[in-house]
């Protein structure tokens, strides 16, 4: 979610839900069985992200720093306590607070040489709704990947997909906005199921099924996201950048191929297809090309918008009900 003092984003709780239900059995998978990893490293993060949160609202102490918009909600955590509703609505610290410890700046990062805070943001939450939303999200979508496929990679596309998403919001976003969440990593995690699908196309059953459903889950998310106060642009960085790292990283080999040590013999398929070793290479190269041209744009100083001037509507679109600058 972003704002003059919320977080970066959500994935909405139910659509992250439906992405697990179909998950790594949506498409019917035909391939070799493969190892099932046991999966920590999305527990670690959830609990990480929960003793971040606490240390927050430990150094915010609403009692003691007070707000001019109203008195600090549930009173009775003491230094615990959030800011008033009118401050921050996601039950959370203060946007100085968030700024301190961590938050996506655009001005701090260019100007005061601070690019720690494209990872630090990441682990960063707006308010107890906005982690909560979150948490539930990653472990909806995360446990699955991480058993099929491992902590390394998952872990590689998390945090990866993270700094994409931060990258492409302080490219647009710039100084107007304080950001935080890892709505951005997650949104990868969605794209890298998309590509890890497309990647085995030829090794899954229901193949229609499954993608029109995990379109359709991106596409609702992403819709989510250009509403007031949430950062699409980290979405949809996070989410390009977790795609094209599912067809560097999630590559099953094609049904028929088995371990030498299982089958030895030489008569055996390749282990991947030619289309494969084709997407991963354009994958690559798109993604380092992105990448380095997104940080010397970003280190130089220079705003993503001016070389798009439509590209602000995919953060948010202003009607009736709401105004975009607030």
């Amino acid at each position: 979610m972003a704002s003059n003092g919320d977080g970066k984003g959500r994935v909405a709780a139910a659509a992250a839900g439906g992405g697990y239900g179909y998950g790594y059995g949506y498409g019917g998978y035909e391939g070799p069985e493969e190892r099932k990893w046991w999966p920590w490293l999305v527990p670690t993060v959830i609990v990480a992200c929960i003793a971040v949160f606490v240390v927050e609202m430990y150094e915010n102490n609403c009692p003691k720093h007070g707000s001019p918009l109203g008195e600090c909600v549930a009173g009775f955590l003491r230094r615990f306590s959030f800011q008033p509703l009118r401050e921050n609505p996601l039950l959370g610290p203060s946007s100085s607070t968030l700024g301190k410890m961590g938050a996506l700046d655009w001005n701090k990062i260019v100007h005061q040489h601070q690019g720690w805070r494209l990872i630090s943001c990441i682990w960063l939450h707006a308010g107890l709704i906005h982690l909560v939303v979150n948490m539930l999200s990653l472990l909806f979508i995360g446990i699955r990947l991480e058993q099929q496929f491992g902590f390394v990679r998952i872990g590689a596309i998390y945090l990866l997909s993270g700094f994409g998403g931060s990258v492409l919001s302080a490219l647009f976003l710039r100084n107007n906005y304080i950001s935080v969440g890892a709505s951005g990593a997650l949104f990868g995690l969605l794209g890298s199921m998309l590509s890890e699908l497309l990647m085995n196309w030829t090794i899954y059953s229901n193949k229609a099924a499954a993608i029109i459903t995990l379109l359709f889950i991106i596409a609702l998310n992403l819709a989510i996201g250009i509403l007031p106060h949430a950062d699409n642009f980290a979405h949809i960085g996070g989410f390009a950048t977790g795609f094209l790292l599912g067809f560097v990283l999630l590559a099953r080999p094609q049904f028929g191929w088995m371990e030498r040590h299982e089958l030895p013999q030489t008569s055996q398929p390749p282990k991947y297809k030619a289309y494969q070793y084709v997407l991963w290479v354009v994958a690559l190269v798109l993604l380092l090309i992105g990448f380095v041209i997104s940080l010397v744009m970003l280190f130089e100083g220079k705003n993503g918008n001016d070389g798009c001037h439509w590209c602000h509507y995919l953060n948010c679109v202003p009607t009736s009900k709401w105004k975009c600058n607030t």
